[in-house]
């Protein structure tokens, strides 16, 4: 069964280029373009992982992380946080419940997003080995 991936970036273009290189990756892929519809999709979907964009409008990338960790349909689910900020962030972020910080600049989109999907790819497997044990 593929994995769910929920992408919410307000950037239309980040957001198309990084659905359709985890789409070829082989994950069923879900996008929003705020964070209310994020929210929104992640609560009634209930996806695998989500990359979430930090700058986003209606709700903030750090307020949709603290109400997804609050939420007992959502707090399991593992979030990559996608960002132009800079790494000073990091060390907050994972505290705030994030699994992984991905900055945009290193998204290798000339080489289809390699390096997110690696990180996906990352996050999924750590997450399905700690709900096995």
């Amino acid at each position: 069964m593929k994995s769910t991936v929920l992408l919410i970036d307000d950037s239309k273009f980040l957001r198309r280029a990084n659905e359709m290189a985890l789409a070829r990756s082989g994950y069923a892929v879900l996008g929003a373009a705020d964070g209310e519809e994020g929210l929104q999709l992640a609560c009634s979907r209930v996806p695998d992982l989500i990359v979430l964009d930090m700058m986003l409008p209606k709700i903030s990338g750090p307020q949709l992380l603290q109400l997804l960790k609050k939420d007992p349909r959502t707090a399991q689910i593992p979030v990559i946080v996608l960002t132009s900020l800079s790494q000073k962030n990091e060390e907050r972020l994972l505290g705030e419940g994030a699994a992984a910080y991905f900055e945009k600049s290193g998204l290798g989109l000339e080489n289809g997003s390699s390096r997110l999907v690696e990180a996906v790819a990352s996050v999924l497997q750590t997450a399905r080995a700690a709900a096995r044990a």
